[in-house]
């Protein structure tokens, strides 16, 4: 499995518009950040985690020819807008491409994307998806030439009082915007290998971890090697990555993550 970090940033991005603080006037590249977004690949079959308002130039950018399936983690304007650019990649389709997400979710998208998800489509350039609401693990099968099938277990978790989907795949997981783990979580959580976990900044917030809480929890979770994401530009990579314990480190846009099959 090879997982891609299409996008680390927050909601805004990083640089922010108009701000010249020392992470957004940086010249190295990891602090120059789209918003999160994750590509998981295992052998032919493509999966993408969110599709936010760069989706189009992160699929470009990293050459995604083909998705299998998609995968929400809830409805927050970053990390679905860019579903109508879904639309090349649904042209050639036989049927619906599969997409999932939290049962919360799936009816704000629904009402959102009404013409993405209708069943009688009276225009055929528009996405066809079909969403399914899940908080159990499914399957992901490849829609190309292989019989390639991945197990996916949804993750619950807590974004402030809105219930969201970590999901895990094999010995890797992704969870973003996250406030609290459940029991139930950690459970799902365990014995992984790799662990993409958000990391707003270094000051608490009520809706997101902030370092300290992102490092408790990946000291709990027990992963071989931690990643964190969604990073305001409070984050100054090259300052920011020193202070973290061994086996964790800061995302970057383009990173790529190699994970042994479970």
């Amino acid at each position: 499995m090879t997982v891609t970090l299409l996008g680390t940033g927050t909601s805004t991005g990083v640089p922010i518009i108009g701000c010249s603080c020392s992470t957004c006037v940086s010249t190295d590249p990891r602090d120059r950040r789209l918003r999160t977004s994750c590509h998981v690949q295992v052998n032919d079959l493509s999966i993408v985690i969110d599709t936010g308002p760069d989706f189009r130039q992160q699929m470009l950018h990293h050459r995604i020819t083909h998705i299998d399936a998609v995968l929400w983690t809830h409805h927050h304007f970053d990390h679905i807008v860019g579903l109508d650019d879904l639309r090349p990649f649904c042209f050639h389709l036989a049927a619906s491409m599969p997409c999932y997400t939290h049962p919360h979710s799936a009816k704000v998208l629904k009402d959102m994307f009404r013409y993405a998800f209708a069943g009688g489509r009276k225009y055929a350039n528009v996405p066809r998806l079909a969403l399914s609401a899940e908080t159990r693990p499914f399957r992901v099968t490849s829609r190309g030439m292989s019989d390639a099938a991945v197990r996916v277990v949804p993750v619950e978790v807590a974004h402030g009082s809105l219930r969201i989907n970590g999901y895990r795949i094999g010995n890797f997981a992704y969870l973003t915007d996250t406030s609290h783990i459940p029991e139930r979580g950690f459970n799902d959580l365990a014995g992984i290998e790799v662990f993409v976990l958000n990391a707003l900044r270094q000051s608490p917030h009520p809706k997101h971890f902030s370092i300290s809480e992102a490092v408790e929890m990946a000291h709990r979770v027990g992963a071989r090697q931690t990643v964190f994401t969604h990073l305001t530009h409070d984050i100054l990579h090259q300052r920011d990555i020193a202070s973290l314990p061994d086996g964790m480190t800061l995302g970057y846009d383009g990173m790529t993550l190699e994970v042994e099959d479970a």
